[in-house]
């Protein structure tokens, strides 16, 4: 089966909607600064998948370990590298939002600066 020549522009339209996981694939790359690649990898699939996952809701909070683990086991994808991208996704984005977009950026800064040391 081959790929639908639409699906690449579903995933950017889906990158746009902080709902949807295309958002937060896409801010989860930014703020890793991994490719798609990269990020297919760590979730243990192949780049169609990170597409077609792209196009699922966002877990939501009084429900996410049921739509994570749904969303998981629909893509076989391991639940725990997903839970881990989500999750992240959620902290730094709520951080930034406290911080402001200056302190945002400082606070990457410094989480990175703490990971090699």
């Amino acid at each position: 089966m081959s790929t639908p020549a639409w699906l690449g522009r579903a995933v950017r339209r889906s990158q746009e909607e902080s709902w949807m996981l295309g958002y937060a694939f896409a801010r989860y790359r930014e703020l890793e600064g991994c490719s798609e690649t990269a990020l297919a990898a760590e979730l243990g699939c192949t780049l169609e998948t990170l597409q077609w996952m792209s196009l699922c809701r966002r877990p939501k909070e009084e429900a996410f370990s049921e739509h994570a683990s749904a969303i998981a086991e629909r893509f076989s994808v391991e639940l725990l590298p997903l839970v881990q991208v989500l999750r992240r996704v959620e902290v730094l984005d709520s951080l930034s939002e406290r911080c402001g977009a200056d302190g945002g950026n400082a606070l990457q800064m410094a989480a990175r600066d703490d990971e090699l040391h």
